[in-house]
């Protein structure tokens, strides 16, 4: 009898039993988190996510049961739920614009009948906290999650719904959102929500009362506020997390101003997290957060030793971030709301359409291994191995038009996994000694990826090939080639060159 893998987190965990549950957003941050903590508890997981092959590459995926589940298609949904007993209600759209609060609220909708259709018996959904008003007067954001709640809540299926602030927790985007502020604006005015009260929770927090509420003896049908305990104006956990991190005390001013937009700008400019994110949590923290009450007592009881208050949870997020150990995170969040990119087409298929190529091949001494050690290193703090000005310039030019830019760098500095972020590119594929291809997300008129590859050379060494590839899209596409050609220019051949003589400086035979 094999034995279960332990809490990645050292939770008090409940007794799954063998209950069937499916998580709904497996590739999402906090999905993504909780599945291994349900496995560790002995549930029979089935993680759903709208692209399963995603989730291949998790270290937990050979303990799960994989399904395709776009909330969309009531079909797959359907078929999700069938045999399931505890549903984990964890997408919500990461965006904004357009409809998206009818068509979250449309998804609660396809998400409730597919349970009542399957007999499923209880639903557990994480919302979020905000201010006792009406519905109209929440922002989009915070209006979509409660009507989401609401609407599950009304179903024939008893539903828990768990209404959370900031979630602090390594690779989180609020945590990311503190950090970045607090570690690159040592003086610091910004709007009057900076007075804000915001009750954080740690991510652990939060993934206990997920397990526990999958474990419930009874159905319920309710929401309940969770929090640290602990409220506090939003600048306050800035300063609090300065102290954690050993950084100078911090100055930090709320102007008589709401700007939201601006906020969200500022935040988009500031932080890796992206405008069309940003905007929504600028729109979040313009209103207070806090637990109305601690009523979840009475169903699920506190954690061993009590709730992790907020400069404990920023300690433990540090410490993993420093470590590596950031197996999730919000980009997890990003990808997962929005549909499958297309992939690299075969170079056969090209026949017919416009393509650029950008095509740099060197031959060096090292051996393979050591080229793609370099390879699959490239990125974030390691850099791109030619100009760092240039590719600073070009993430700027990035976040201005509301790209990701490069500040989200990479979440671990030597190993890459398909869906990985690496600065403004995202790893569509690797075939692990031989090729790496990035796709690109900084914003163009076209489709762009990198492919890096690396041969052995029959008398030894190796022969690096680099290959940018860009179908342009219209005119401004043809126009975008054109513009970012000097900057090829500048930074291909030195990053070829550069990527070989790394290669030959610290050869995989030295160990290091």
């Amino acid at each position: 009898m094999t034995s279960r893998p332990s809490s990645p987190l050292d939770l008090s965990l409940p007794d799954g039993g063998g209950r069937r549950v499916l998580v709904t957003g497996a590739s999402g941050y906090v999905g993504g988190r909780l599945v291994p903590e349900l496995v560790a508890a002995g549930f029979a997981v089935r993680a759903g996510a709208r692209d399963p092959r995603k989730l291949e590459d998790r270290p937990w995926a050979k303990d799960v049961e994989l399904v395709r589940a776009d909330l969309e298609d009531a079909e797959q949904v359907r078929a999700a739920m069938a045999d399931v007993h505890t549903v984990l209600y964890l997408v919500h759209s990461m965006g904004g614009g357009g409809d998206f609060v009818e068509r979250e609220a449309q998804i609660a909708r396809t998400v409730a009948e597919a349970a009542a259709a399957q007999g499923v018996q209880q639903i557990v959904y994480l919302g979020g906290l905000h201010p006792d008003r009406e519905l109209a007067e929440l922002s989009d954001h915070m209006r979509s999650r409660e009507q989401v709640g609401r609407i599950l809540l009304a179903s024939s299926v008893p539903t828990v719904v768990l209404r959370a602030g900031v979630v602090i927790g390594s690779g989180s985007a609020s945590f990311e959102m503190i950090r970045h502020l607090t570690e690159r604006l040592p003086v610091m005015p910004g709007p009057r929500w900076l007075d804000n009260l915001i009750e954080p929770i740690a991510i652990r927090d939060v993934l206990y009362y997920l397990a526990h509420a999958s474990a419930l003896e009874e159905p319920v049908n309710r929401t309940f506020d969770i929090g640290s305990g602990k409220p506090q104006p939003f600048k306050d956990l800035l300063s609090d997390y300065a102290k954690v991190a050993g950084l100078r005390p911090r100055r930090i001013w709320a102007l008589p101003i709401p700007a939201p937009r601006l906020s969200g700008f500022w935040i988009g400019m500031t932080t890796p997290i992206p405008r069309a994110l940003a905007m929504p949590l600028a729109a979040s923290m313009a209103e207070d957060a806090v637990a109305g009450d601690h009523e979840i007592a009475t169903v699920i009881p506190d954690p061993p030793g009590g709730l992790t208050q907020y400069p404990d949870a920023c300690r433990l997020a540090i410490e993993r971030q420093v470590s590596g150990r950031v197996t999730a995170s919000w980009d997890d969040d990003v990808t997962a709301s929005v549909g499958p990119a297309d992939p690299l087409p075969s170079d056969p298929d090209w026949a017919g359409h416009t393509v650029y190529t950008d095509v740099r091949e060197r031959e060096g001494r090292a051996a393979p291994e050591s080229v793609w050690r370099v390879v699959q290193a490239i990125g974030g703090d390691n850099g791109w191995y030619s100009p760092a000005f240039l590719w600073r310039l070009r993430g700027f030019l990035d976040k201005l038009v509301g790209g990701p830019g490069i500040a989200r760098g990479r979440r671990h500095p030597h190993r890459l996994q398909v869906g990985d972020h690496v600065d403004f590119w995202r790893v569509e594929s690797v075939e692990p000694g031989q090729r790496l291809t990035l796709r690109a997300e900084m914003r163009s008129s076209g489709r762009a990826w990198l492919e890096l590859s690396v041969d052995a050379l029959p008398g030894g060494g190796s022969r690096y090939r680099q290959r940018a590839i860009f179908f342009p899209r219209g005119i401004l596409g043809r126009l975008y080639w054109l513009a970012v050609l000097p900057f090829h220019a500048l930074i291909f051949p030195t990053m070829a060159r550069n990527i070989l003589h790394e290669a030959e400086r610290h050869p995989v035979s030295d160990g290091s």
